[in-house]
Protein backbone atom coordinates (compact mmCIF):
# COMPACT_ATOMS: atom_id res chain seq x y z
CA UNK A 1 0.00 0.00 0.00
CA UNK A 2 0.99 3.39 -0.68
CA UNK A 3 -1.03 6.03 0.12
CA UNK A 4 1.27 9.09 1.25
CA UNK A 5 4.21 10.56 -0.47
CA UNK A 6 6.54 13.68 -0.70
CA UNK A 7 8.40 15.36 -3.85
CA UNK A 8 10.28 18.25 -2.19
CA UNK A 9 13.05 18.67 -4.80
CA UNK A 10 13.35 21.72 -7.27
CA UNK A 11 11.59 21.31 -10.50
CA UNK A 12 15.28 21.43 -12.03
CA UNK A 13 15.80 18.33 -10.04
CA UNK A 14 12.78 16.43 -11.30
CA UNK A 15 13.60 17.70 -15.04
CA UNK A 16 17.26 16.59 -15.00
CA UNK A 17 16.67 12.95 -13.24
CA UNK A 18 13.95 12.13 -16.35
CA UNK A 19 16.05 14.11 -18.87
CA UNK A 20 12.77 16.31 -19.90
CA UNK A 21 13.18 19.94 -21.90
CA UNK A 22 11.42 21.65 -18.97
CA UNK A 23 9.21 21.80 -16.45
CA UNK A 24 6.68 24.49 -14.61
CA UNK A 25 7.81 25.51 -11.33
CA UNK A 26 6.01 24.19 -8.81
CA UNK A 27 6.41 24.10 -4.53
CA UNK A 28 7.74 21.44 -2.52
CA UNK A 29 5.36 18.85 -1.11
CA UNK A 30 5.31 17.10 2.04
CA UNK A 31 2.67 15.12 1.85
CA UNK A 32 0.97 14.17 -1.21
CA UNK A 33 -2.61 12.59 -1.10
CA UNK A 34 -5.19 10.68 -3.36
CA UNK A 35 -6.89 12.70 -5.06
CA UNK A 36 -4.53 15.53 -5.09
CA UNK A 37 -2.87 16.33 -8.78
CA UNK A 38 0.36 15.17 -8.75
CA UNK A 39 3.63 14.97 -11.70
CA UNK A 40 4.33 11.78 -13.34
CA UNK A 41 6.86 11.18 -16.51
CA UNK A 42 5.54 9.57 -19.40
CA UNK A 43 6.22 9.21 -23.22
CA UNK A 44 4.81 11.82 -25.59
CA UNK A 45 3.49 10.74 -29.29
CA UNK A 46 7.26 10.95 -30.06
CA UNK A 47 8.72 8.66 -27.68
CA UNK A 48 9.93 11.08 -25.77
CA UNK A 49 9.90 11.50 -22.01
CA UNK A 50 7.62 14.54 -20.94
CA UNK A 51 6.51 15.66 -17.43
CA UNK A 52 2.45 16.01 -16.54
CA UNK A 53 0.04 16.04 -14.34
CA UNK A 54 -2.57 13.88 -13.47
CA UNK A 55 -4.52 12.76 -10.52
CA UNK A 56 -3.85 10.36 -8.53
CA UNK A 57 -6.45 7.29 -8.05
CA UNK A 58 -6.69 5.85 -11.39
CA UNK A 59 -10.01 5.74 -13.37
CA UNK A 60 -10.34 2.61 -16.07
CA UNK A 61 -11.35 4.28 -19.50
CA UNK A 62 -14.30 1.76 -19.37
CA UNK A 63 -15.92 3.08 -16.64
CA UNK A 64 -19.00 4.76 -17.47
CA UNK A 65 -19.62 6.81 -14.30
CA UNK A 66 -16.48 7.48 -11.71
CA UNK A 67 -19.05 8.05 -8.84
CA UNK A 68 -19.85 4.47 -8.99
CA UNK A 69 -16.04 3.29 -7.74
CA UNK A 70 -16.09 2.12 -4.55
CA UNK A 71 -12.54 4.10 -3.58
CA UNK A 72 -9.99 5.36 -5.62
CA UNK A 73 -7.71 3.28 -7.58
CA UNK A 74 -4.43 4.71 -6.08
CA UNK A 75 -2.43 1.04 -6.23
CA UNK A 76 -2.26 -1.81 -8.47
CA UNK A 77 -0.23 -4.74 -7.57
CA UNK A 78 2.17 -5.67 -9.48
CA UNK A 79 1.80 -9.41 -9.15
CA UNK A 80 -1.48 -8.72 -11.05
CA UNK A 81 -1.50 -5.88 -12.93
CA UNK A 82 -1.40 -7.77 -15.89
CA UNK A 83 -4.32 -9.78 -15.54
CA UNK A 84 -6.78 -7.24 -13.87
CA UNK A 85 -9.12 -5.62 -16.76
CA UNK A 86 -8.53 -1.91 -15.03
CA UNK A 87 -4.84 -2.21 -14.83
CA UNK A 88 -3.92 -4.80 -17.55
CA UNK A 89 -4.66 -2.54 -20.75
CA UNK A 90 -2.34 0.65 -19.14
CA UNK A 91 0.27 -2.01 -18.12
CA UNK A 92 1.23 -2.64 -21.56
CA UNK A 93 0.46 1.21 -22.88
CA UNK A 94 0.69 3.63 -20.67
CA UNK A 95 3.38 3.60 -18.05
CA UNK A 96 5.17 6.15 -16.50
CA UNK A 97 6.92 7.03 -13.29
CA UNK A 98 6.74 9.32 -10.38
CA UNK A 99 8.95 11.72 -8.95
CA UNK A 100 9.26 10.84 -5.47
CA UNK A 101 11.59 12.30 -2.25
CA UNK A 102 10.22 10.08 0.58
CA UNK A 103 6.74 7.71 0.83
CA UNK A 104 4.86 7.21 4.45
CA UNK A 105 3.72 4.00 6.32
CA UNK A 106 2.29 3.50 9.47
CA UNK A 107 2.10 1.31 11.96
CA UNK A 108 0.49 1.31 15.32
CA UNK A 109 -3.48 0.87 16.24
CA UNK A 110 -6.15 3.21 14.43
CA UNK A 111 -6.85 5.52 16.93
CA UNK A 112 -2.75 5.93 17.33
CA UNK A 113 -1.24 5.14 14.53
CA UNK A 114 2.72 6.66 14.03
CA UNK A 115 3.58 7.49 10.42
CA UNK A 116 7.52 6.55 8.86
CA UNK A 117 9.02 8.08 6.20
CA UNK A 118 10.97 5.84 3.88
CA UNK A 119 14.08 7.33 1.83
CA UNK A 120 16.74 6.26 -0.21
CA UNK A 121 20.06 6.11 1.50
CA UNK A 122 22.21 7.00 -1.47
CA UNK A 123 20.15 9.68 -3.57
CA UNK A 124 17.22 12.37 -1.94
CA UNK A 125 15.17 11.83 -5.38
CA UNK A 126 14.05 8.84 -6.93
CA UNK A 127 10.69 7.14 -9.45
CA UNK A 128 8.05 4.97 -8.67
CA UNK A 129 6.54 3.40 -11.16
CA UNK A 130 3.19 3.98 -12.05
CA UNK A 131 0.36 3.45 -14.62
CA UNK A 132 -1.70 6.16 -16.38
CA UNK A 133 -5.13 6.25 -18.18
CA UNK A 134 -7.46 8.44 -19.80
CA UNK A 135 -10.90 8.83 -19.31
CA UNK A 136 -13.32 10.38 -21.57
CA UNK A 137 -16.96 11.60 -20.28
CA UNK A 138 -19.76 11.89 -22.25
CA UNK A 139 -20.20 15.61 -22.36
CA UNK A 140 -17.03 15.51 -23.58
CA UNK A 141 -14.80 16.01 -19.79
CA UNK A 142 -11.45 14.65 -19.53
CA UNK A 143 -9.48 13.14 -16.91
CA UNK A 144 -6.09 11.93 -16.63
CA UNK A 145 -4.99 9.82 -13.62
CA UNK A 146 -2.49 7.37 -12.17
CA UNK A 147 -2.00 4.41 -9.74
CA UNK A 148 1.43 3.50 -8.08
CA UNK A 149 2.43 0.23 -8.37
CA UNK A 150 3.48 -2.17 -5.06
CA UNK A 151 5.13 -5.16 -4.59
CA UNK A 152 5.59 -7.79 -1.80
CA UNK A 153 8.12 -6.02 0.71
CA UNK A 154 12.22 -5.66 1.17
CA UNK A 155 13.44 -6.26 4.69
CA UNK A 156 12.87 -2.94 5.75
CA UNK A 157 9.84 -2.37 4.82
CA UNK A 158 8.24 -6.26 6.23
CA UNK A 159 8.76 -4.58 9.69
CA UNK A 160 6.20 -2.07 8.82
CA UNK A 161 3.67 -3.64 5.77
CA UNK A 162 3.26 -6.31 3.67
CA UNK A 163 3.45 -4.19 0.70
CA UNK A 164 5.92 -1.37 -0.62
CA UNK A 165 5.41 0.79 -3.86
CA UNK A 166 7.82 -0.34 -6.43
CA UNK A 167 11.18 1.55 -7.08
CA UNK A 168 12.81 1.98 -10.26
CA UNK A 169 16.58 3.09 -11.02
CA UNK A 170 17.45 6.03 -13.83
CA UNK A 171 18.87 2.99 -16.03
CA UNK A 172 15.37 1.07 -16.46
CA UNK A 173 13.67 4.31 -16.61
CA UNK A 174 13.68 4.11 -20.69
CA UNK A 175 12.99 0.44 -20.88
CA UNK A 176 9.77 1.16 -18.38
CA UNK A 177 8.60 4.24 -20.51
CA UNK A 178 8.83 2.55 -23.89
CA UNK A 179 5.71 1.03 -24.55
CA UNK A 180 5.75 1.36 -28.15
CA UNK A 181 6.11 -2.89 -28.60
CA UNK A 182 1.98 -3.07 -26.51
CA UNK A 183 3.50 -5.34 -24.63
CA UNK A 184 4.61 -5.52 -21.15
CA UNK A 185 6.65 -8.70 -21.53
CA UNK A 186 9.92 -6.87 -21.58
CA UNK A 187 9.15 -5.30 -18.12
CA UNK A 188 8.18 -7.61 -16.50
CA UNK A 189 11.44 -8.57 -14.64
CA UNK A 190 11.22 -5.41 -13.15
CA UNK A 191 8.17 -6.01 -11.07
CA UNK A 192 10.23 -6.88 -7.39
CA UNK A 193 11.11 -5.43 -4.75
CA UNK A 194 14.08 -2.54 -3.76
CA UNK A 195 17.20 -4.50 -2.67
CA UNK A 196 17.63 -4.73 0.94
CA UNK A 197 19.38 -2.14 2.81
CA UNK A 198 18.71 0.64 0.45
CA UNK A 199 16.26 2.46 2.54
CA UNK A 200 15.80 4.39 5.88
CA UNK A 201 12.52 4.51 7.87
CA UNK A 202 12.20 7.29 10.19
CA UNK A 203 9.03 7.87 12.78
CA UNK A 204 7.85 11.44 12.25
CA UNK A 205 5.02 13.95 13.24
CA UNK A 206 1.58 12.57 14.20
CA UNK A 207 0.84 15.55 11.77
CA UNK A 208 1.18 13.43 8.90
CA UNK A 209 -2.34 11.33 9.88
CA UNK A 210 -4.07 14.68 8.69
CA UNK A 211 -3.93 14.89 4.94
CA UNK A 212 -4.28 18.34 5.03
CA UNK A 213 -1.12 18.94 6.70
CA UNK A 214 1.79 20.46 5.02
CA UNK A 215 5.48 21.99 5.75
CA UNK A 216 8.28 21.05 6.28
CA UNK A 217 8.10 19.90 10.07
CA UNK A 218 6.47 16.80 9.17
CA UNK A 219 10.04 15.76 8.34
CA UNK A 220 11.05 16.42 11.74
CA UNK A 221 11.72 12.87 13.44
CA UNK A 222 9.40 12.08 16.57
CA UNK A 223 10.73 12.12 19.96
CA UNK A 224 9.23 8.90 20.00
CA UNK A 225 8.58 5.53 17.63
CA UNK A 226 10.18 3.03 15.64
CA UNK A 227 13.27 4.02 14.28
CA UNK A 228 15.25 1.89 11.35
Amino acid sequence: MCSRYSLTSPPEAVRDLFDTPGVDAFPPRYNIAPSQPVLIARSDIKGRPELQLVRWGLIPSWVRDPTVLRSPLINARAETAAEKPAFRGALRHRRCLIPATGFYEWTGKRSARTPHLITLKNRELFALAGLWEGWLGADGSEIETMAILTTAPNAEMARLHDRMPLILDPENFERWLDCRSGTAEHVLNLLKPSADGRLTVTAVSSRLNDARAEGPDLHEPASSGLLL
